[in-house]
């Protein structure tokens, strides 16, 4: 898996930064260049944390409770009172309620 981790997080944070940049996003390539670890001098940009934990999601139960968990990030930050006010999140469709994206809500 730790292979196409890195193959996803590469191919998504070089397609984010092209789209940034092609829309002149100053102030968030710079948020993603000072999040930059200093020892990396291979890239200008940090989009990605660095690492990845998988875990085996075993059984309905734990599934839930990591979509609770992502759900309640934003939360957690402060930007929203409420999981389903952040338009990022699938927590919308989970409500009933459109989301940028089609999810999967039933498993």
């Amino acid at each position: 898996l730790g292979k196409e981790m890195s193959d996803f997080k590469s191919f998504t944070a070089r397609r984010v930064i092209d789209f940034l940049r092609d829309r002149h996003a100053n102030r968030v390539l710079d948020q993603l260049n000072y999040r930059k670890l200093r020892h990396k001098e291979d890239r200008d940009y940090q989009l990605w944390q660095e690492g990845s934990h998988p875990q085996l999601i075993q059984g309905i139960e734990m599934m839930r409770q990591k979509v609770e968990y992502i759900h309640q990030n934003p939360v957690k930050r402060g930007y929203v009172d409420d999981p389903v006010h952040w338009r990022y999140s699938s927590a919308r469709n989970y409500a009933g309620l459109p989301g940028l994206i089609e999810v999967q809500t039933q498993w």
